[in-house]
This record gives structure tokens, sequence and C-alpha cells, in this order.
């Protein structure tokens, strides 16, 4: 099995060939960035590319997750 060092170079080669794939293989089909890069990418190829690099090794999937899904305690 690949290391995680591994994963995410591919995922980052993926995105400048391709900037939604390898968003789409960080984060899935319908996630918030997503979206952005195929918008960005729409727009221009290279603010999509820019976006999609940074989503991918600088933005924590794991730290949204927790503060969106959260319960409300009052």
């Amino acid at each position: 099995m690949a290391s995680e060092g591994c994963c995410l170079f591919l995922e980052i080669i993926i995105a400048i060939l391709l900037p939604p794939l390898g968003v789409f293989l960080h984060y899935g089909c319908c996630s918030l960035e997503f979206c952005i890069s195929v918008l960005l990418t729409i727009l221009g190829y290279i603010p999509g590319m820019i976006y999609a690099i940074y989503a991918i090794t600088v933005v924590n999937p794991d730290r949204h997750r927790r503060d969106y899904y959260e319960p409300i305690v009052a």
C-alpha cells in the first residue's frame, strides 16, 4: 500500500493536470472545495490549478467536518 506522502504527491500531480479531479479525489463530489475548484477552472485554468493545490495541501478536511457536524448544546 502506498504511503500518505505518495498519495499526496499523486493528488498534486493530478491537480496540476485536471484541477477538479484532484480535489474530487481528496474531498469527494459534493464538497464546497470541489465546487469552488470547478468554478475557478471554468473561469480560468491557472486559478483552478492554484486553488486545487491549495485545497489539497493546506485545507484540513477533518477540522471542517468537526466544525460543521458538531451538535450545538445550549
